[in-house]
């Protein structure tokens, strides 16, 4: 995974169009790829569209952008990202593991919250 590969994840996560986001999953993400963080556990393109819709659902207007951490190796990724306004100070911080497939998308993806949004 490379930087361009992060820019790629986080566009996904911010694109609100179903059709457009249908279609950012599947070109990043395997068939049967799995996602996990504390508030979801999803495997395949739809599931993973889902969460990304119900994230946008909680956080309406907020964006995602890629945060300060960036490490790989073999075929595994780590970074970090926010979540706030644009431009703004985030009001959430993630840190993703990824793993790759050998086709070079991503097959797993292990997610944690560093910063959560107060209730």
């Amino acid at each position: 995974m490379n930087a361009e590969l992060v820019e790629r994840y986080v566009a996904a996560w911010n694109e609100t169009d179903p059709g457009a986001r249908a279609k950012a999953v599947a070109a990043l993400w395997t068939e049967d790829a799995t996602y996990t963080d504390p508030l979801a556990e999803v495997t395949g393109h739809a599931g993973i569209a889902a969460v990304i819709k119900g994230a946008q659902g909680m956080f309406p207007g907020l964006v995602f952008s890629p945060g300060e951490v960036y490490d790989a190796h073999h075929d595994v990724a780590r970074f970090t990202w926010h979540l706030g306004p644009q431009g703004g100070e985030p009001v959430a911080v993630g840190f993703d593991v990824v793993q790759l497939a050998e086709d070079g998308r991503i097959a797993r993806v292990l997610g944690f919250l560093d910063k959560a949004p107060a209730a």
